[in-house]
């Protein structure tokens, strides 16, 4: 037994291995490069050089050695904002994500568990968000409760389920049909433990892919809000509003609106590449 237990561990880890080999160059430098922002951003506290909201230098200086990346127009340290400018847009997208998720596989689930009339009805709600503009959407209810980073979460919350539930629909019908999900019903088990046990973690992979792949689009989301004021106040550390006040300066103290921008491509492009290579290292189980 506990041979067979060995052998199927070291098979595993040979396909993992030989899947990150597989990888592109660049998708692997993306997932790496990811995982080390994930590891600034938890850590920012301890890696920002100065405090995020109060002024650590003369305002508008140019990047030195004391201030690596300039002083905004109160003299606050620019890279320090953008560490924990980072860690809030990280934050912000994982939490949007996870409420997706968890609210778009139970619509998911029970719709293509039960079928019928229900799968219809829980579909045609999903249809109609989905036929909903998402960032026009997320404006209108952010605008009508009020500029925060807690509205802004929750309005970018509401539109981002379906296409959860959609995939979770389609493959919790899939995964229904199979032969051992028929031998479990005849064998008597409940309901929801053949929900739980059998039909949901079949969607996990299909899951788990489009979520990696979502987080740059929810950082460009988000960082598009806080330009346009509706995100979290100042002086909070939010890369797209601290994009948006340094406009002016564009022409003269280029810095301070130019990192912001750096910051916000940067962190959404290596989402996409860190997306792209779990979509084939998953793909390859």
């Amino acid at each position: 037994m506990t041979g067979t237990g060995t052998t199927s561990l070291g098979t595993a880890s040979e396909r993992f291995l030989g899947s990150l080999r597989r990888l592109r160059l660049s998708d692997g430098l993306g997932l790496a490069a990811l995982t080390v922002l994930v590891l600034v951003a938890i850590a920012a506290p301890v890696v920002a050089p100065h405090s995020a909201t109060a002024p650590s230098g003369i305002p508008l200086s140019s990047p030195s050695g004391s201030a690596w990346l300039g002083t905004d127009e109160v003299g606050r340290d620019i890279l320090s904002r953008l560490i924990f400018g980072l860690r809030l847009s990280l934050i912000g997208a994982v939490l949007v994500i996870a409420s997706g998720v968890i609210i778009g596989s139970v619509i998911g689930l029970v719709a293509g568990a039960v079928g019928g009339w229900v799968d219809m009805l829980l579909m045609r709600l999903t249809d109609v968000f989905l036929a909903l503009p998402a960032p026009v959407l997320a404006i209108a209810v952010v605008a009508a409760l009020g500029p925060s980073f807690t509205n802004t979460l929750l309005a970018v919350s509401i539109v981002w389920w379906p296409w959860y539930a959609r995939i979770v629909r389609g493959e919790v019908t899939a995964i229904g049909a199979r032969p051992h999900v028929d031998a479990a019903k005849l064998a008597g088990v409940g309901r929801l433990r053949l929900w739980s046990r059998h039909l949901l973690p079949g969607a996990g992979p299909s899951v788990l892919v489009v979520a990696s792949l979502d987080v740059g689009y929810l950082v460009l989301i988000l960082a598009g809000l806080s330009f346009l004021g509706l995100g979290a106040p100042a002086p909070a550390p939010e890369l797209g509003a601290m994009a948006a006040q340094g406009l002016r300066f564009l022409l003269s103290k280029w810095w301070v609106p130019v990192f912001p921008g750096i910051a916000v491509a940067a962190l959404a492009y290596t989402a996409n590449l860190a997306g792209d290579a779990l979509r084939d290292l998953i793909g390859d189980r």
